[in-house]
């Protein structure tokens, strides 16, 4: 029983893990077991994984197949050119395309969240188009129109660096959190863009002074796809609560991120951090967002898993914790894919 809740996620780093590996001349086949992959085929169904978020993100340095940033290096928080993001966003974008109609019978990419429940339905992953880190968008938005026109629908501002739009909060604990700089003028005018279009604005990222920018700016409920909570693991990268508390009135979700330096009290990166951390942060995020606030959002293929749950095979270990901690099956649906599915719905309607 405990795998037979589907699994709707706010984020994970597939596409790009994808990417970086044929770039290398190392290609890795999703429609197969492939170790390297936290999300392939089979670990999906083996998890009841049935959507979510795929993101696509450029990184500062192009070597290697390891998208864990060494948050020690500064070289991986450099700015990265407008046209050279552009170019690998378009890259992974053909390539899940591609993946898509190569596998039309496992994949499907939507578009609103009654493309998600119909995919769902047929037992096909559900992927929503995301881009995390707007370096790839120019301040005319002309690529921002084409990249919706080929299926974008969700758009963090920042990643973990600085761009054209905003900054983004550092990886490293924060118990007294820095607000640091907020939206450029150019970031203000995305915001509204994206709302006029009919893309998601993804806080997860940004600083907290960038997040009351958006709060103040969009008419949409806000979402954080990949967010814990900071008064349980005080990394920068967490929410406070004062902010949980304005996506709850907003009528927006969080993610639970399973990355295991935003988990932990220490903020360390250490692997051996039991599922029932998980469950600490989804108390605290349940307890001021409600029941229909709360979500996953992973960060598979794209951070340092708790060991105990592994990869997309193990999330029926993460659903058998919340029966175990007394969550009831309603609250359980809510928290694995309908309030992620109810939150696209609001977000993408005509405002």
């Amino acid at each position: 029983m405990s795998g037979s809740v589907p699994v709707f996620d706010g984020h994970n780093d597939t596409i790009l893990k994808l990417q970086l590996a044929a770039d290398h001349g190392q290609p890795m086949a999703i429609a197969e077991t492939c170790a390297p992959l936290d999300i392939d085929l089979p670990k999906a169904r083996a998890g009841n994984l049935a959507g979510g978020f795929f993101a696509m993100f450029t990184p500062s340095q192009f070597h290697g197949l390891d998208v864990d940033i060494d948050k020690h290096d500064p070289a991986n928080f450099a700015a990265v050119d407008q046209s050279v993001a552009l170019n690998f966003t378009l890259a992974m974008f053909a390539r899940l395309r591609r993946l898509s109609r190569e596998l039309p019978n496992d994949l499907a990419i939507c578009s609103d969240a009654a493309d998600i429940r119909a995919a769902m339905s047929t037992g096909k992953i559900a992927i929503l188009p995301h881009i995390e880190g707007a370096t790839c968008i120019d301040t005319d938005f002309n690529a921002l129109e084409i990249l919706h026109a080929a299926g974008l629908r969700s758009l963090g501002l920042v990643w973990s660096r600085p761009n054209a739009y905003g900054d983004g909060a550092p990886m490293e604990a924060q118990p007294i959190i820095n607000p640091g700089q907020g939206l450029t003028p150019a970031g203000f005018d995305l915001v509204r863009e994206c709302d006029r279009l009919g893309v998601l604005v993804d806080l997860s990222h940004l600083t907290e002074a960038g997040f009351w920018d958006v709060a103040k700016t969009t008419t949409r409920p806000l979402i954080a796809t990949h967010s814990n909570a900071h008064a349980v693991s005080p990394s920068a990268r967490n929410l406070t609560d004062r902010q949980l508390t304005a996506v709850a009135e907003s009528g927006g979700v969080v993610g639970l991120n399973f990355h295991v330096g935003f988990l932990r009290e220490d903020c360390a990166d250490n692997p051996d951090t039991p599922i029932l951390q998980m469950i600490h942060h989804l108390d605290h995020l349940i307890g001021i967002l409600g029941e229909d606030g709360v979500a996953l959002g992973s960060d598979f293929d794209g951070c340092v898993v708790p060991q105990e749950l592994g990869d997309a095979s193990g999330l029926p270990k993460l659903i058998a914790a919340m029966r175990q901690a007394g969550y009831g099956e309603e609250l359980i649906a809510k928290i694995c894919h309908q309030n992620w599915i109810s939150a696209i719905e609001r977000g993408l309607s005509k405002s």
